[in-house]
């Protein structure tokens, strides 16, 4: 069901001017009873001005008086027929002009560290069109040799949520097609919370492998020293004493 514009005024005018249930302008605004309650109790929207969905041509008066009558009714808004789809309009996400130059960075980001989404999710992450999503795919794009892969969250291009979102479905979609997966793309199609809180252990790097045998404390094992006489290092070979008789 449609909700009214600026539903918490609505029922701020609803609640002074009418003597509909707090339940019918809760169902009606898509506000909780107790708000209601609270509204005409002074707690809740203290201060805040009163909007006539009469006056604005969102509700018919007839709507209210048999709302007045019947604690049963529901109060409904009035047809449009040109608002009739607006809600299901799809298309790329606006993106400020101040942040448009960021986003063939965003899209290599993506492309690079992401491979498994398609075009039509980056181009709804960062609102781009896929003839340029495709262009960089191919390293074709005019100015592929100036740009720099950035995260399309740090430019603020798109939420982690979203970014989350799109790579599970990314994940799921494989997992149904039943391609094999390495296991550098399933941690790649963790979320963020996911990756935080993986447990498993570091692997160890080829270079230093077979070090992980060794334990603090341990040593290697003793090898055999030379064992050396101490007279033989400390007294003089025979005819030293004749030698140095024969220089005096």
């Amino acid at each position: 069901m449609s909700k009214p514009l600026m539903a918490k005024a609505t029922a701020v005018w609803l609640v002074d001017n009418t003597t509909i249930s707090f339940k019918q302008i809760a169902d009606f605004t898509g506000m909780h009873e107790l708000e209601i309650q609270g509204i005409a109790d002074g707690d809740v929207a203290a201060g805040v001005k009163g909007f006539d969905p009469v006056a604005n041509n969102q509700l018919d008066q007839s709507e209210i008086d048999a709302a007045e009558k019947s604690p049963t009714h529901a109060l409904k808004l009035k047809f449009y027929q040109a608002a009739q789809g607006e809600e299901k309009r799809r298309g790329p996400r606006y993106t400020p002009l101040s942040k448009r130059q960021d986003r063939p960075a965003s899209i290599l980001w993506l492309v690079k560290f992401h491979p498994e989404l398609a075009d039509a999710q980056i181009s709804k992450l960062v609102g781009t069109t896929k003839p340029t999503i495709q262009a960089i795919r191919e390293r074709t794009h005019w100015n592929i040799a100036n740009i720099q892969p950035i995260d399309p969250v740090a430019l603020g291009l798109c939420k982690q949520t979203e970014l989350d979102a799109a790579v599970q479905k990314a994940a799921a979609k494989k997992a149904r097609e039943g391609g094999p997966m390495t296991d550098e793309e399933r941690r790649k199609l963790l979320s963020t919370e996911q990756s935080l809180s993986d447990g498993s252990d570091p692997k160890i790097p080829t270079a230093i492998e077979g070090l992980e045998t060794f334990t603090l404390g341990e040593v290697e094992p003793d090898v055999p020293e030379k064992q050396y006489d101490a007279e033989s290092l400390f007294n003089l070979p025979e005819g030293g004493d004749d030698e140095d008789e024969d220089d005096k």
